[in-house]
């Protein structure tokens, strides 16, 4: 092993030195065994100090000729036939050489023992290459082997054993494979075995790894073996046949085409039809919170090509702030915008004030949420306290500093909510609409989302996660609709819109029409290459499972709450008019808020959405929705 780590640190170049510096010290060795032939016993001293200057000429001689042809980096492994014929024509070059150099310098060897000297030095080089090749493979042997099984005894497979057989690291055991009439057969040498003798032969045998060897297989099959596999504990691979390998065909494992969300919409993207905005941003100071999110970092991109006076990053986790801040500083640089980074919580209320009044930030965009139906479900208590509390602490000390501007990010989760993260982005709504109303300086607005494709917890990304495992996609109800838009679209959205509020305003967009997620779902599996599994067609590649609604899933969301919306400048931007809570009342909510947050106390929060959130009441005399399979979580 310690002969096996010198080796492997050795670089190319001194590997290829050690070889020349091999094939230069056999010149005189070739030499001294030429004249021996010749002499029929070993030259005298007297007979070799005549000789003196030949040797090291010829040595000097031989490297130059050795590097002018290159057999000097010719591997070890790779010196055949064709690097022999090299050798032979270096050794043929190196007699008559050594002859003229001797003749030059008065010498009377007769040119026999030159012919000779060619042919020994040949002979030597040949040998002493053979003789470190076979070192090198002996010190490979003494590390361990990976044991593998071969998943499939076809052709592929079988060419894949004869392969490994070649490479001393690997040990193929055995094959596996589904075709009865093969198992119990031996195929070089192995045995082909039943699937189920996996976990025996994994024991047995102490397989490492097992590679799958199957070309003709469905994707989706491969995925849902190599999965089965994993979950045992094995390390799977897979790979194509070997005709695939040399550019024959259509390579098997390939990666699932990169989704492009925009495809998925039903409907034209609105990137170039929300134009202007930036004229609002441009050399002021800038405030983005829950910057390190889907749309908090999209906002951050299309701010910064306003280019504002500073930008002032506010993000909880420091990994996506660090990610960030890399990203956009680089970016900055042109453009001579300030960028801040800043790690704290929304809900730090010293903090925030703070960070507002060293920085004289002018615009607040407000991204900071958690936003994942299931973790607030299960979490009510954190949902809020960040969610609602969160939001009034940064909004509140937005208008004790004179910021112009404060945009709240929302979501059509939050009309009529049927679960706790709607109510809490609801009750978020009615505090900045409360704010607003009392404000003398600052402009309170709100956003109103759909559902963002892309995002983090989105639909796609866990449907393409159940693509690339083979299956099944699961979705809680075939009926079930979403309203969909871009992340460009959205932080276009807030941009665009943030220009034309003046004072609790809730914008919403022209999306079109609701997407159905079963067509979504229908349509990713077959932009990956798949076919639906489904009544039609029992022999398709993936299956649509539909478990259920879960408690407090809508099958159909709304963007508005009640009928009254108006246009704005913008014919794709709607404003909505809706009833808000008196001041008292916002009071009164809050307060009674904060004491169950205070208790961490699920009880009196629901209480507190019963009496204050619309059809709140509905929302707490359902029973708490339950978790028990991540994988029937969509993302919806």
């Amino acid at each position: 092993m310690e002969m096996l780590g010198i080796i492997t640190r050795l670089s190319r170049a001194t590997k290829q030195w050690l070889i020349l510096s091999n094939d230069v010290l056999l010149v005189p060795v070739a030499m001294l065994l030429a004249m021996a032939l010749q002499l029929n016993e070993f030259p005298d001293s007297t007979h070799m100090m005549r000789n003196w200057m030949l040797i090291p000429v010829l040595m000097a001689a031989c490297a130059v000729i050795e590097i002018g042809m290159n057999i000097h980096r010719v591997q070890l492994k790779a010196y055949e036939s064709r690097a022999i014929a090299l050798s032979a024509v270096h050794a043929a070059l190196l007699g008559p050489s050594g002859w003229l150099i001797e003749r030059a310098g008065g010498g009377n060897t007769p040119g026999a023992t030159f012919v000779t000297f060619s042919m020994v030095y040949l002979l030597l080089a040949v040998s002493s290459r053979a003789v470190m090749l076979k070192l090198v493979l002996n010190a490979y042997r003494q590390q361990p082997k990976l044991r593998v099984l071969v998943y499939g005894a076809g052709r592929t497979g079988q060419q894949l054993v004869a392969a490994l057989r070649t490479d001393e690291t690997v040990r193929p055991v055995a094959y596996i494979d589904d075709n009865k009439m093969l198992q119990g057969a031996i195929m070089q040498g192995l045995h082909v075995h039943a699937p189920a003798a996996i976990a025996r032969l994994v024991r047995t045998k102490r397989v490492d790894r097992v590679l799958l060897a199957m070309p003709s297989v469905p994707r989706a099959r491969l995925a849902q073996l190599s999965r089965k596999l994993e979950e045992n504990g094995l390390d799977v691979q897979t790979l194509p046949s070997f005709a695939q390998l040399a550019g024959n065909g259509v390579p098997l494992v390939e990666q699932l085409r990169p989704v492009v969300p925009g495809q998925f919409l039903g409907r034209a993207p609105l990137d170039a039809e929300l134009p202007g905005g930036s004229e609002t941003y441009r050399g002021r100071a800038v405030l983005i919170s829950g910057a390190g999110g889907s749309i908090g970092s999209e906002l951050c991109r299309q701010i910064l090509a306003c280019r504002p006076r500073r930008l002032v990053l506010f993000e909880l986790s420091e990994l996506a702030l660090y990610k960030l801040d890399q990203e956009l500083s680089a970016l900055a640089l042109d453009l001579r915008v300030e960028i801040v980074p800043v790690l704290g919580s929304v809900c730090d209320a010293p903090l925030v004030r703070r960070v507002l009044a060293d920085h004289e930030v002018e615009i607040v965009l407000h991204a900071a949420a958690y936003k994942h139906v299931p973790l607030v479900e299960q979490n009510p208590v954190a949902g809020f306290a960040n969610n609602v509390l969160g939001t009034h602490t940064l909004a509140q000390a937005a208008g004790e500093a004179g910021v112009a501007r404060f945009i709240l990010i929302s979501t059509d989760k939050a009309v009529r909510p049927k679960n706790m993260m709607g109510a809490s982005k609801r009750m978020a709504e009615l505090v900045v609409q409360d704010l607003a109303n009392r404000s003398v300086r600052t402009i309170y607005s709100m956003v109103r989302f759909g559902n963002v494709l892309g995002s983090s917890g989105s639909v796609i990304p866990l449907f393409h996660d159940q693509i690339c495992k083979g299956g099944p996609v699961t979705l809680t109800h075939r009926e079930v609709t979403r309203y969909f838009m871009t992340i460009p679209e959205a932080a276009r959205l807030v941009l665009v819109a943030g220009t034309f509020a003046t004072g609790g305003d809730v914008f919403v967009l022209d999306m079109g029409a609701p997407v159905q997620i079963y067509d979504l779902a229908r349509q990713m599996i077959e932009s990956a290459g798949y076919m639906v599994r489904d009544e039609q067609n029992p022999d398709g590649d993936i299956e649509i499972r539909l478990t259920g609604l879960r408690a407090g899933e809508k099958l159909h969301e709304e963007l508005l709450i009640g009928e009254n919306q108006i246009g704005t400048p913008h014919p794709k931007i709607m404003l909505a008019r809706e009833a808000h809570l008196s001041e008292i009342e916002v009071a009164a909510g809050m307060k009674a808020l904060r004491a169950a947050v205070a208790e961490s106390d699920d009880d009196a929060l629901r209480a507190v959405v019963a009496r204050w959130v619309e059809g709140g009441r509905a929302l707490v005399d359902r029973p708490t929705a339950r978790i028990e399979d991540r994988d029937q979580i969509p993302a919806t």
